[in-house]
């Protein structure tokens, strides 16, 4: 699935992303925070996605069924 791959991608540009802002030492703690605050949560969103489409995946649903994500999810 390409959509995994670009997922996948995505997860690790973030990670860089919040590694450079943490590397920054002219920028204070609450600016840091600040700036890594949104692209944690889309890394969260992202995260789950990634969960999601796996799972499918491996358990395909069949025809005209739902697919089950929810069965297996442990929403917090």
């Amino acid at each position: 699935m390409n959509s995994i791959k670009h997922i996948t991608n995505a997860l690790n540009d973030l990670d860089k992303e919040v590694e450079a802002i943490l590397a920054d030492m002219s920028l204070p703690m609450n600016e840091k925070d600040n700036r890594m605050l949104p692209l944690l949560q889309q890394k969260r969103v992202l995260k789950q996605t990634l969960e999601d489409l796996n799972y499918l995946k491996n358990n395909p649903p069949k025809l005209n069924q739902a697919c089950g994500i929810s069965k297996y999810r442990d929403d917090k």
